[in-house]
């Protein structure tokens, strides 16, 4: 890190992944939050993108040093 930089966390969460599993947290971001997922399961869920939209989410936070 560098003073007078920015930089960005993101913290990706889901209720369709592997949270509360060392996998939760991978990059890249896919492979936390829909890992362990069929094709089946997941053509289900992407049928509408609402469903991704209120079972996916990213938290961040944004901070200069």
């Amino acid at each position: 890190m560098e003073v007078g930089e920015t930089y960005e966390v993101h913290w990706p969460h889901s209720s369709v992944g592997d949270c509360g599993t060392v996998n939760q947290y991978q990059t890249p971001f896919y492979d936390g939050v829909f890992c362990n997922l069929s094709m089946e399961q997941f053509a289900a869920i992407a049928a509408d993108p609402q469903n991704i939209a209120s079972n996916v989410g990213v938290h961040g936070q944004v901070f200069t040093v």
